[in-house]
């Protein structure tokens, strides 16, 4: 039997399970883990996650429409082509630590001080998002997409590959490393030796 959007389910492990249009998930889950779950096409609206972990799982191009994130760590997890954009903005927050997110999108996100740390963001959009303050450590920024994103005090000191156009962006006391700082002058065309 599915649970009713209002049904509360806290502090329970799911463990390998796939959730699908056979085993949708619904209604509020506090303080849960779930460890080598499946949700990949899964159409996750109207879900609430808080102090919820995430590890080991696939979220490869879920639905995100209307789903509220809030203190939610995605560990070692596959989220491609997840639009978080979708989700609600009201008491967002992530953490990231060694995610495949390549062509996820996070347009016009507030995601102050998220942390990014060891993913792999190839081709992510951070479009017109809110990053101040985020930390992007040892991450591969490999054609990601800022335009008119808020940088500012954002740490890039071991990211990589990240191409950022310091023109449409805002970066005032972001940090890069000097090697890094190439990636600031690509829009330039300036070769570099």
């Amino acid at each position: 039997m599915k649970p009713k959007n209002t049904d509360l389910t806290e502090n329970r492990t799911f463990e390998n399970e796939v959730f699908d249009a056979g085993n949708q998930l619904s209604g509020s889950y506090e303080e849960c883990l779930f460890f080598g779950c499946g949700f990949t096409g899964a159409e996750l609206s109207g879900v609430t996650f808080r102090d919820c972990t995430f590890e080991m799982c696939d979220f490869t191009l879920a639905g995100m429409k209307n789903v509220a994130l809030q203190q939610v760590l995605f560990r070692q997890c596959k989220l491609q082509g997840v639009q978080f954009g979708e989700c609600r903005t009201f008491l967002l927050e992530l953490r990231f630590e060694e995610c495949l997110m390549r062509f996820s999108t996070f347009l016009k996100l507030s995601l102050k001080e998220t942390v990014f740390r060891k993913c792999d963001l190839q081709e992510a959009d951070f479009t017109e998002a809110d990053l101040t303050g985020a930390s992007f450590g040892e991450s591969d920024l490999m054609k990601a997409v800022f335009q008119h994103t808020n940088l500012e005090k954002a740490d890039f000191r071991t990211a990589l590959n990240y191409s950022i156009n310091p023109e449409t962006n805002r970066l005032r006391k972001a940090r890069f490393s000097l090697p890094g700082i190439t990636g600031l002058l690509d829009t330039y065309g300036i070769e570099i030796e």
